[in-house]
């Protein structure tokens, strides 16, 4: 079970919700419906889909389909169908409405979330990176808001300043992002027992991210004495890019640089996208 720190995620989940409003406050009716890298969505859809997550959160009930959702391709999932029901159903809604909607569910659900006991927070439940605590959840709440934060500003043209990136949303985004690397690096990439990956993310937001394949692969803080054996450099915004498969790798590529087994670190990026 992943225990986190109440007060560290929900500075970050806050945070992110406080960006958005910021962000999308004075967008024009031409901006609220430009499209973005996500299929089928445009800005007012990104908006629809928080508000409609947070709303379950809070207990409101699904919204009824109002078509076959096997004929949408993009729709892979039991979470998809329930994501692309709330799109759906809060299209009618104005860009003022929809903005007044998204302020009142995220008042709402800062409000009941402040108040969860410890217990609430640490409990074991459903979360979409399987059975883990609320807190966990909460964690993945953030780094999807943030996600789709980024999806706008690529939709509007509106790149986040090096001050805007800063913080706890992005930390905590990120944070969960390098839980998969073991399963990206080992079973996706296909590296090798004994491999020795290395993640250099650049940038504002620069960590290193480090997998070690020992029978299964798994996150390490370092390799002690060892070197890594593959190693990988990509700016920290362009690698969330593309693992949530928001930009392609081709038009990229040349932003990526490998070092050691060359081989092995491509594969590894040919299948950084792991978000579903």
């Amino acid at each position: 079970m992943t225990l986190l720190d109440k007060p560290a995620v929900l500075a970050g989940l806050f945070e992110v919700w406080r960006d958005l409003d910021a962000l999308v406050g004075d967008l024009d009716d031409s901006q609220w419906q430009a499209a973005t890298s996500l299929p089928g969505w445009n800005v007012h859809d990104v908006i629809a889909h928080v508000i409609g997550v947070e709303s379950m959160l809070q207990g409101a009930q699904t919204p009824e389909a109002d078509i076959d959702m096997s004929t949408l391709d993009h729709v892979r999932n039991d979470i998809g169908v329930m994501n692309e029901c709330w799109v759906r159903k809060l299209r009618d809604l104005s860009a003022s409405e929809l903005l007044e909607k998204f302020r009142e569910t995220t008042a709402e659900r800062r409000k009941a979330l402040s108040e969860l006991s410890n217990a609430g927070w640490n409990k074991v439940g459903f979360t979409p990176a399987g059975p883990d605590s609320y807190g966990r959840f909460m964690r993945v709440r953030t780094f999807d808001c943030w996600m789709h934060e980024h999806d706008i500003r690529d939709a509007i043209g509106v790149p986040a300043s090096t001050s805007q990136l800063l913080g706890p949303a992005s930390d905590l985004a990120l944070d969960e992002m390098a839980t998969s690397m073991g399963f990206v690096v080992g079973k996706l990439g296909g590296a090798p027992e004994g491999s020795r990956v290395s993640l250099e993310l650049t940038g504002p937001l620069g960590r290193m991210i480090n997998v070690a394949v020992e029978g299964k692969a798994k996150l390490v803080d370092d390799f002690g004495d060892d070197d890594p054996t593959s190693t990988i450099e990509l700016d920290a915004l362009l690698f969330s890019r593309l693992a949530g498969g928001r930009v392609p790798l081709a038009a990229n590529a040349d932003e990526i640089s490998y070092g050691g087994d060359e081989a092995v670190g491509r594969r590894v990026v040919e299948h950084l996208n792991y978000v579903i």
